[in-house]
């Protein structure tokens, strides 16, 4: 690919660069008086139709058809004229040409903007929904990502705007949920690959394919959501390359104390080790529906950040049980109160807090319930 050729109609209009561009080659181009971002990628290149066949070759073969219908089965699910898919950049063009694969999606703006986390909260909030919205539209058709990381969501506010909004891009890792391309061919982002997607690409015995779900972006995106709030990633120890590595140590991340204590019960959710507790994306939605849990808060030193997590829609509070024993009866050395019907304590207080009196003995009492006046002289008629 060079500037000024012509590849399948496309001309290309700026000099090719890998820059961010992993195994592949980009440039803009020009078709028919549009302007498009072209790909190209490294590999797999596509063996010749008429080659010779052998053992290598039908290898190869198999890679590079394994490689265009992952591509084409994303592309049938995600169309560019999809009801409320304005915030992905989805590809136009997926095509051939010699050996060589390419995709092309229209040209936007790829200007970014660069620190999030100075908007205000309400901006802030829009922000993380727009995300979340164009994730929970992948999720829904069960397309994984596969990629998320801040390079591949384009944070822009056109002039007519009030708000910032993200716009998704670069599907070229995307994968439907449970099949996800070998180890050796899956591409992503250690930096934000979850702590399952780390033991599939290092060949754990106990993850496999079915293990990658879209749990994989709900992870990534609980650490984007720090960043965007806070400036930086949530902190673990040094001697871990990445998050998803402390978190398979069995590491708690650090939490920015600032967080608001509804986004630090979130993100912890979001981070767990086990894919199936991390909440789905309507969950994290419903969670932004206040500006106020994306403001810093700055915290007493000594404050505790919470230990609860948000659960699903649905999901039921465990019972609440007594605490508090009555003793109701009646005084020997007073006046006598009305009679009372006695009251049986909780299941659970009389299971767990004391065993049960045998039946002679007196039930003792841990709160009395002084129904005379003290300061009064019993005698007194």
């Amino acid at each position: 690919m060079k500037q000024g050729e012509v590849i399948a109609g496309y001309r290309i209009t700026t000099a090719p660069t890998n820059a961010n561009g992993g195994k592949c080659m980009w440039a803009f181009a020009e078709k028919s008086g549009s302007a498009y971002f072209i790909k190209q990628f490294l590999e797999p290149k596509r063996p010749k139709d008429d080659a010779r066949d052998s053992p290598s070759l039908r290898i190869r073969r198999q890679l590079a058809q394994e490689f265009e219908d992952r591509h084409r089965a994303i592309m049938k699910r995600l169309r560019p004229d999809a009801h409320g898919g304005g915030n992905l950049v989805l590809a136009t063009d997926f095509f051939h040409e010699g050996s060589t694969y390419y995709k092309v999606t229209e040209r936007i703006d790829t200007s970014s903007l660069e620190k999030p986390q100075a908007l205000e909260p309400r901006q802030k909030m829009v922000l993380l929904k727009t995300l979340g919205t164009s994730l929970k539209q992948l999720h829904d058709i069960d397309v994984v990502h596969g990629d998320l990381k801040p390079l591949n969501v384009l944070v822009q506010k056109r002039d007519d705007a009030a708000f910032h909004t993200a716009k998704l891009i670069d599907f070229d890792d995307s994968y439907v949920a449970g099949n996800p391309p070998a180890p050796e061919d899956i591409s992503g982002d250690s930096l934000y690959g979850a702590p399952e997607w780390r033991r599939y690409l290092q060949r754990d015995d106990s993850v496999g394919p079915d293990r990658l779900t879209c749990a994989v972006d709900v992870f990534a995106l609980g650490l984007m959501t720090h960043l965007y709030l806070t400036g930086d990633l949530p902190r673990h120890d040094e001697r871990f390359g990445s998050p998803a590595d402390a978190v398979n140590a069995g590491e708690l991340l650090r939490l920015d104390p600032r967080l608001s204590d509804e986004i630090q019960g979130l993100l912890r959710a979001m981070t767990q080790v086990v894919p199936k507790q991390r909440p789905r994306m309507t969950t994290y939605l419903k969670a932004l529906s206040d500006p106020k849990v994306c403001a810093l808060q700055h915290r007493r030193p000594g404050s505790a950040a919470p230990r609860k997590s948000p659960t699903e829609p649905g999901a039921a509070p465990p019972p609440r049980t007594s605490r508090v024993r009555a003793n109701l009866k009646p005084r020997t050395d007073g006046p006598a109160p009305r009679t009372a019907a006695p009251v049986e304590p909780a299941p659970a207080e009389r299971d767990i807090a004391s065993p049960p009196a045998s039946p002679t003995a007196p039930r003792p009492s841990r709160v009395r319930i002084n129904l005379g006046d003290r300061g009064r002289d019993r005698n007194a008629p």
